[in-house]
């Protein structure tokens, strides 16, 4: 099948090099413009456009990927399906109407529609998430269903181990799709959650909450956004992998406490074992490396 391919993400390569390897390779790829990223906030391209170009599939960067420009050059590309994954952006009329399109989900729908469903699939406590083939329509993530398959969230999961996993299904189901044009199927009412876009405070450990609910945030954000705990005197303290500190209640919310070689942040109930953390400006390190540090 003749396809168009809309993607932006780390996660959207893996979709899109299944798919190339297939007879539905994309005749066209379309992504977000370039942007400043990193400390030097130099202007990079997006993964996709980076892969894209490895596989020698023409790309297109509009700003506006509803306006005529990109309208034009998707219809001159002449796809019978316009697939979809972590594009970045809303899909608006006349896009919806115009086309076949697929769109790659990592999540059970309707549960975790919007912007983070793999974060808060983590951070809720899950047992297990998935992928859905959906099609899109004016409401986030609500169009009907035509694939979805399942996958466990492992107690040690972070988000680098799960969407790596996520994005392998993806890549399948959406081939899947392509291969043997399933029915669809509405959504339905039941069991509808939101997955709002992670926001800057989202990613501090908050000591008011509980241990065991700050451990699933740090895994939710690890590696690509990152938690972090205040240590004193204006310092964020990146935390890349924590674990419960088991028996451990002396420790006030709040507080960092070196103890036994160990460093421990206390929570509204129990307290967090900080093993791995990123000072601000520097390489992740074994807490007990920064503790030798501040001593």
């Amino acid at each position: 099948m003749r396809t168009v391919y809309l993607g932006t993400s780390d996660f959207a390569v893996e979709v899109l090099e299944r798919l190339a390897a297939t007879p539905h390779r994309p005749v066209l790829v379309v992504t977000r413009p370039d942007r400043p990223r990193g400390r030097g906030r130099k202007l990079q391209s997006p993964p996709v456009a980076e892969r894209a170009a490895l596989l020698g599939i023409e790309t297109i960067q509009p700003e506006d990927v509803n306006g005529q420009e990109a309208g034009a050059a998707i219809a001159a590309a002449e796809p019978e399906a316009v697939a979809i994954c972590a594009y970045g952006a809303l899909v608006e009329e006349p896009l919806l109407s115009a086309y076949e399109l697929l769109n790659v989900h990592p999540s059970l729908l309707p549960r975790w529609r919007g912007a983070a469903p793999i974060e808060q699939a983590i951070e809720a406590g899950d047992e297990e998430t998935g992928v859905t083939i959906m099609r899109p329509i004016a409401e986030l993530d609500a169009g009907p269903i035509c694939l979805q398959r399942a996958e466990p969230i492992e107690p040690d999961d972070n988000y680098g181990s799960l969407a790596e996993r996520l994005a392998a299904l993806g890549g399948e189901l959406l081939v899947e799709a392509l291969d043997t044009e399933p029915a669809f199927r509405d959504q339905g009412e039941q069991g509808i959650t939101y997955a709002a876009k992670i926001e800057a405070a989202d990613r501090s450990l908050d000591p008011a909450r509980r241990a065991d609910e700050l451990e699933r945030r740090v895994r939710a954000l690890t590696p690509h956004i990152g938690a972090y705990v205040e240590a004193g005197e204006g310092e964020r303290l990146g935390v890349r992998r924590a674990a419960l500190a088991a028996g451990v209640d002396d420790v006030q919310p709040g507080q960092l406490v070196a103890r036994e070689g160990a460093l421990l942040y206390g929570a509204a109930q129990g307290a967090l074992e900080l093993i791995e953390v990123q000072p601000a400006g520097k390489r992740p390190m074994e807490a007990a490396a920064w503790l030798r540090g501040r001593a």
